[in-house]
């Protein structure tokens, strides 16, 4: 097993750094990164240098960009859109006599920070000797708050150590920051310099407003900061602004032993539409609530915001310390993307950094909204709502396409495509039933039909509107889809892909069934009994591979009979930076789980002896070169019993930022993956399913892991499920009723909030061998 790194010591509630390397800064930037979903605050020290990448986001704050083309193709987008640095205000420089506190001078002789999973803080301690020989002591703490949306807020506090000393603290808005050369790694995002005009500025007292608009994309930003400031004796205050710059400087005289203690407020808000002194008017807002509230009322909120997360959310693993630390940290990461983001797109990277541009793709209704459902289920709704708020969009990109319905875009800010590539873009049409999946979904797991009425009739509809111009019958009355990409970008634009195949089945089915739900919100759409039938008739004769000489599926039309990948010939990963699309196209090799997460999915489509022949064929032929792919597996080959083998894809979903191993933490977090830890977790150890409309549980553990509690929501209960080797205790903590059924494996129970309900645990024997991977590919917390 990968060994963890010192300065990362593995703690159940917290991430604590506990010195400072300034080569591991993007990482720890990234790992230690606060948000809320509206606001992204990179964990950039607080004097604001030495930065790896200096960042602050506001959700769907672009820039547009051209997309260029070598050779131009109809349909091809035109406009891309990037996140973008905006103003920064955690800037507290800090001056000791008149030297400045860097870390690159004087002596470091203390330095560490801690992210509390359960306060929602990022608190750092810092001793320093400047090279005058003064030594100073400084602590400061940091929050985006989840309960009030625009605010963020700092408290800083220095102390002198052994002499007198001249303090002075010079609190910023800084806009336009310099930003690092591009990389030539296509998954960074396209860096844009100094995308910011100015339109305002203004400070007064302990006070100051910045207000920008960017460039192309003609979005308004508003920033502003106010101060609290404690200290024995005199200080001076003032503040002056520029067009990029806001400066509150304080400047005191501290004896040993005395403490500065300023607590800065910021509050963010953007718009495209409301005029500036109305985003003035709102961030005024912010601030005053942010006052009104205090520091103390801030950091008590979002302990109880939290708290109670925690007490629907938190997963126990009882002898695998790494990966308990890991899977609360994924939990509380993925909540910060989507807590306060508000009908916004919750990006690939969250607001962690700037790789993908910042985009949203798949990833949030496929694997990250699983989660949220079944934990916070507020926010998956929000997410929905997104989604469907840019339904026209997707409809106008549909009708240039020539089809009807939706094409929701494969990646994307705001609604439109921003994918230049066409077979791993539009062509992946399974964007569309994986919106589809996570409406019906949300309505299944909470048992709330009122987002379906409000918004989710449409989007289903559309979607199954989609498939039924994409797809054909042939003579026989088989139904196909050709053309298109499943989620395994190393076999594109191909007929049918299984996955594809069945997730467009499924989605015409919960669009037939929304319909007769709700018949007025039908016709209103124009939905005919004919189309209904239409849709219900694919479905039923939808085309699903299988090579009969082999006895497993195939995960495209042919794929079994396409040349097998040399990996005896040594291959550098990932294979799409080292390798020609050309060759890996028209080859049995695989970039991430695609037939193995069909039967994740839609596992009651498949039965046992299929899944544990698919699983170990494919095992053999899949790279894992997305971040996508180890939780998957991990969920399967638990499924089929290969549990050692899950455990390390586990383990590998889990850690994928905390060990970084993609070398790309830097660029910002994996969502989905950290997602993933939840579902390889929950749904591979913990045996959940939903894909029939109940809640199903085939709970077993892997050696190492003694004991695995998750809490959960389903239809308004909060439910507990507490696993070991031997039995599974349920317990039903509330509800509307008092009573609620599940299925454990083949058995139905009726839990109540009266009494626990204890179980044994069915033993997993798998069908076949523990399959191997290709050269290279084994999970590297394989265990033996």
């Amino acid at each position: 097993m990968l060994s963890a790194d010192d300065r990362f010591p593995v703690e159940p509630w917290q991430l604590r750094e506990t010195s400072l390397d300034l080569d591991l800064l993007a990482r720890s930037e990234s790992l230690f990164a606060l948000s809320n979903g509206h606001i992204g605050l990179r964990a950039n020290l607080d004097e604001g240098e030495p930065y790896a990448l200096p960042g602050t986001y506001l959700n769907s704050f672009v820039e547009e960009r051209p997309l260029p083309y070598a050779e131009a193709g109809y349909g091809y987008p035109e406009i891309g859109q990037s996140i973008i640095d905006v103003t920064n205000g955690k800037v507290i420089r800090l001056l000791v006599d008149d030297e400045p506190f860097d870390l690159r001078y004087g002596e470091l002789l203390e330095h560490e920070r801690t992210l509390d999973l359960r306060a929602g803080t990022l608190t750092r301690v810092a001793r320093w000797r400047s090279p005058a020989e003064k030594k100073i002591a400084v602590r400061s703490t940091r929050l985006v708050s989840l309960v009030h949306r625009s605010v963020a807020a700092i408290e800083y506090i220095v102390e002198a150590v052994d002499e007198f000393t001249l303090v002075t603290v010079q609190s910023e808005l800084v806009a336009n920051e310099d930003q690092p050369e591009p990389s030539a790694d296509p998954r960074v995002a396209a860096v844009l310099r100094h995308p910011l005009e100015s339109i305002e500025h203004e400070g007064s007292g302990q006070e100051a407003v910045l207000v920008h608009r960017t460039r192309a994309s003609n979005l308004t930003m508003g920033a502003a900061m106010d101060h609290l400031i404690e200290v024995p004796g005199r200080v001076e205050v003032s503040t002056e602004t520029s067009p990029d710059l806001a400066r509150t400087t304080v400047i005191c005289g501290l004896r040993p032993g005395q403490q500065l203690r300023i607590v800065k407020f910021l509050a963010y808000g953007w718009s495209s539409l409301r005029s500036r002194p109305a985003l003035r008017s709102q961030i005024a807002a912010a601030i005053s609530a942010a006052r009104y509230t205090g520091w103390e009322g801030l950091v008590k909120e979002q302990r109880a915001y939290l708290d109670d997360f925690w007490d629907s959310a938190d997963v126990e693993v009882e002898g695998d310390p790494d990966l308990q630390q890991a899977v609360r940290f994924g939990l509380f990461h993925v909540l910060q993307a989507s807590a306060r983001a508000e009908r916004r797109a919750i990006p690939g990277k969250g607001l962690t950094g700037t790789g993908y541009d910042g985009h949203a793709f798949w990833d949030s209704e496929g694997f990250v909204l699983p989660v949220l459902t079944y934990t916070a289920p507020d926010a998956a709704a929000d997410a929905l709502r997104w989604r469907a708020s840019t339904l026209e969009l997707a409809k106008e990109r549909a009708a240039e396409l020539d089809l009807t319905g939706a094409a929701f875009p494969w990646r994307t800010i705001r609604g439109e495509e921003c994918s230049a590539y066409w077979p791993a873009g539009t062509a992946a049409w399974h964007i569309n039933a994986a919106v589809a999946m996570a409406f019906e979904r949300y309505r299944v797991v909470t048992g709330d039909d009122s987002l379906e009425t409000e918004c989710g009739v449409a989007v289903l509809v559309e979607t199954a509107r989609l498939w039924n111009s994409l797809g054909h019958h042939d003579r026989h009355g088989v139904w196909h889809l050709d053309g298109v990409t499943g989620p395994d970008e190393y076999t594109a634009v191909v007929n049918d892909n299984l996955f594809t195949n069945l997730m467009a089945a499924q989605n015409l089915e919960a669009a037939a069934g929304a319909c007769e739900r709700h018949p007025q919100t039908a016709a209103e759409l124009g939905v005919t009994d004919g189309e209904i039938a239409s849709w219900r008739a694919a479905a039923k004769a939808v085309h699903i591979p299988y090579d009969d000489e082999l006895g497993v599926h195939e995960q495209h039309a042919g794929f079994t009979r396409l040349r097998e990948w040399n990996f005896n010939g040594g291959s550098d990963y990932p294979l799409l930076l080292h390798q020609p699309y050309v060759r890996l196209y028209p080859s049995q090799v695989i970039k991430q789980a695609d037939l193995v997460l069909a039967m994740h999915w839609l596992g009651h489509l498949f039965t046992d002896e299929e899944k544990a022949r698919n699983v170990d064929y494919y095992e053999k032929r899949t790279t894992r070169d997305s971040s996508l792919s180890a939780c998957t597996q991990a969920v399967m080959c638990a499924e089929v019993g290969h549990l050692e083998l899950a455990h390390a894809y586990a383990t590998e979903a889990a850690l994928i930022d905390l060990r970084d191993l993609h070398r790309n933490t830097g660029d910002g977090l994996h969502m989905a993956s950290l997602a993933g830890a939840w579902t390889a977790l929950v749904d591979g150890f913990g045996g959940l399913r939903d894909d029939e409309g109940m809640v199903t549980f085939k709970p077993a553990l892997p050696k190492r892991i003694s004991r695995l509690v998750f809490r959960l929501r389903w239809r308004g209960f909060r439910l507990t499920v507490d696993i070991d080797h031997e039995n599974t205790t349920y317990t039903l903590r509330d509800g509307p009723d008092g009573r609620m059924r599940i299925r454990h494996c083949d058995q139905e129970l009726e839990l109540t909030t009266t009494a626990p309900v204890t179980v044994p645990v069915q033993r997993r024997e798998p069908l076949l061998p523990q399959p191997t991977q290709p050269p290279g590919c084994a999970p590297i917390f394989l265990r033996d």
